[in-house]
C-alpha cells in the first residue's frame, strides 16, 4: 500500500523556528507585564526584611495629642452626635458600632464601615478617620491636624495581593503568580533549547559516518 511521505527535516525545523519565535514573544510580553509586580514584590520584601530602618526614614514625628485638652474650642459629643458625624463622613454607607468605648486614652465612640473607622473623641469633638494603611487627625472644625500611614500594613497587603484594599480578592495576585510561573518556564526553555540543539549539531558532526 501507498506509505506516508516521510516529514521533511526543514519542515521540522521551520516549525521549530515558528514555535519559538512564538514563544519569544509570548515570554517579552509577559515580563512586561509581570516588571512591575516584580519591582513592587522586590521592594515591599526590603522593606519587610528591614522595616526598623525603612518605617525610620518616612514617618514624620508623632502628633501631640495633648493638645486635644486645651483646645481653644472643643465641641464636646455624644454618641448620638458622634455616629451622625460618622454618617456625614461616610455617606450612603451602613456603618456599625465598635464595643471598644476609648481610644488612644480617651472616651470616644468608634463607628465602622467596611475596612474604615471613625473615632470620635467625646469630650473635645477631636476625631480621626482610619483605614488599614492610614489614620488622619481632625480637629473639631473638620481641619486636618496630622497623617500618619501605615507603611508595615500597606506593604504586606501590597506583598501579598498585589493590590493595596480587597477590590480585586486575591485573582490580581494570582494572575501574577501564574504569569511568572509561565514566563520563567519559558525562560528556561529560550535558554536551553538552543544550546541543546547546538550540543546535538557538536555530536552529530563527531559522530563518523
Amino acid at each position: 500500500g501507498p506509505q506516508a511521505p516521510l516529514a521533511c527535516p526543514q519542515s521540522k525545523r521551520s516549525n521549530g523556528a515558528v514555535g519559538m519565535r512564538l514563544l519569544k514573544t509570548l515570554h517579552g510580553w509577559l515580563g512586561l507585564f509581570v516588571m512591575p509586580w516584580v519591582v513592587m514584590i522586590g521592594l515591599t520584601g526590603l522593606f519587610l526584611n528591614h522595616q526598623g530602618l525603612v518605617t525610620g526614614l518616612l514617618d514624620a514625628g508623632a502628633y501631640d495629642e495633648t493638645q486635644f485638652d486645651a483646645w481653644p474650642d472643643p465641641q464636646p459629643m455624644t454618641p448620638d452626635t458622634a455616629r451622625a458625624l460618622a454618617e456625614r463622613l461616610l455617606p450612603g454607607a451602613s456603618i456599625t458600632v465598635e464595643p471598644d468605648k476609648s481610644y488612644h486614652g480617651r472616651k470616644a465612640a468608634i463607628f465602622r464601615s467596611g475596612e474604615t473607622q471613625v473615632i470620635v473623641a467625646l469630650q473635645s469633638g477631636h476625631y480621626w478617620v482610619k483605614t488599614p494603611f492610614r489614620r488622619v487627625t481632625h480637629a473639631p472644625d473638620g481641619q486636618v491636624l496630622a497623617t500618619k500611614v501605615y507603611w508595615e500594613s500597606l506593604f504586606k497587603r501590597l506583598h501579598v495581593r498585589g493590590w493595596p484594599d480587597r477590590s480585586f480578592g486575591t485573582w490580581l495576585a494570582d494572575l501574577t503568580a501564574a504569569a511568572m510561573v509561565v514566563f520563567g518556564l519559558s525562560g528556561i526553555i529560550l535558554f536551553l533549547v538552543p544550546r541543546l540543539r547546538r550540543l546535538q549539531n557538536r555530536r552529530r558532526r563527531k559522530s563518523p559516518g
